[in-house]
């Protein structure tokens, strides 16, 4: 089993799921949606919220909002690649 959790943002496409699950089969990848994630149009801050509680690391291509957001929230342990 893999160490490591994704929560895919709502606007990843579902293909990179689908690959990443294709390569390694064992990889816990979960889509904002999904039964066991937050729901469609949660908000950004409680996304990250979640992600920390839950142990999950986010993929998103959200860099209007999600560098605010992290940056307003300094209990956040690791650290995130921003391109």
């Amino acid at each position: 089993m893999s160490l490591i959790k994704y929560l895919l943002d709502e606007h990843i496409p579902h293909r990179l799921r689908k690959g990443l699950k294709q390569r390694i089969p064992d990889l816990v990848v979960r889509r904002i949606g999904d039964v066991d994630a937050p729901p469609i149009g949660t908000l950004d801050p409680d996304i990250l919220r979640w992600c920390e509680t839950s142990g999950f690391l986010l993929i998103t291509n959200n860099r209007a909002s999600i560098p605010v957001h992290l940056q307003e929230h300094s209990t956040y342990s690791w650290d995130f690649l921003i391109k």
